[in-house]
Formats: structure tokens, sequence, C-alpha cells
């Protein structure tokens, strides 16, 4: 049966709580609470430069555990 807790949505208050500690993990480090948003972005500009990468699906996310927080960028190729 515990498979099929994969595929339940997550509660409004567990987004709220995700968002929160998003949030309070960019104060901590003196980030712009927009921090991954803006480096999108700026991604978003040099990537677009090059034909092999799908600069449009480029995705930053800060992710915070236990005793660490990790910065992560996926840029993905273009399939050819």
């Amino acid at each position: 049966m515990a498979l099929f807790g994969l595929f339940k949505k997550q509660s409004s208050a567990n987004k709220a709580k995700k968002r929160l500690t998003m949030v309070l993990s960019y104060e901590r480090k003196g980030l712009p609470t927009n921090f991954a948003e803006i480096l999108q972005q700026d991604l978003m500009t040099v990537f677009s430069k090059y034909p092999q990468f799908d600069f449009a699906n480029i995705a930053v996310e800060l992710k915070a555990e236990e005793n660490k927080d990790e910065l992560y960028v996926s840029i993905p190729f273009n399939k050819q």
C-alpha cells in the first residue's frame, strides 16, 4: 500500500512549509528571496547563445537538507 503514497498530491500546508523553509534559508545566506529566479534568468540568457542547450527548460533550486544547503542547476541538452 505504500506505493500509492507516491502518487498523492502534496497538501497546501506542506507546500507552504517548503516555501517558508526556502525563504528562511535564503535570508540566512543573505540572498534575495527571488535568488533562484534571478539566477535562472541569467543562465537562460547565457545559454540561449548555444543551440545545443534547451535554455527554456533550465531549472534552479536551492535545497535545504539536515545540515547543508545545496544549489541544484539543471541545464538540459536539446534533443537531436
